[in-house]
C-alpha cells in the first residue's frame, strides 16, 4: 500500500473515530480526533509541497497551516475553529461543529495536493 494511500485511510480513521466518539457522547474526544485528522492532512501537505516533514503537533500545525500564504479565508477559519479553545465548561462558540470543520480542511488539502501534484507531471 502507498504511503499516500495509507495516509488517506489515517485521516479517515480518525474523523470515523471521531463521528463514533460524539455518538457515544464523548464530545472531547470526537474534537480530539478531529484535530488529529486535520492535523495529518496538514502533515501530508507540508511534506508535499516543502519535502520536509513537520514535528509539530496536529494542534501546532493547524495554527502554521493558517498562516499559509495563498489559503482562502473560508479554510482559515475552517482552521482557527479547529484552534479553538473550550470554555470553562467544555463547550465551542455555537455553530462551530470540529468534525464538519476537519472533513472540510482535509477535502480541501486532499484537492490542493492533488492539484499539485498534476501540475508537477503536466509542468
Amino acid at each position: 500500500m502507498n504511503k499516500l494511500l495509507n495516509s488517506n485511510l489515517e485521516i479517515n480513521s480518525e474523523l470515523e473515530n471521531a463521528r463514533h466518539a460524539r455518538q457515544n457522547g464523548n464530545e472531547g474526544k470526537a474534537r480530539v480526533c478531529a484535530r488529529r485528522a486535520a492535523g495529518m492532512a496538514i502533515r501530508r501537505y507540508f511534506l508535499k509541497t516543502s519535502l520536509i516533514e513537520r514535528k509539530e503537533s496536529a494542534l501546532e500545525l493547524i495554527q502554521i497551516f493558517e498562516k499559509e500564504p495563498g489559503i482562502p479565508p473560508e479554510i482559515i477559519a475552517l482552521a482557527n475553529n479547529l484552534s479553538l479553545r473550550v470554555t470553562q465548561s467544555f463547550n465551542l462558540p455555537e455553530g462551530v461543529d470540529l468534525i464538519v470543520d476537519a472533513q472540510r480542511l482535509c477535502d480541501y488539502i486532499s484537492n490542493l495536493i492533488d492539484h499539485t501534484s498534476e501540475s508537477r507531471k503536466n509542468g
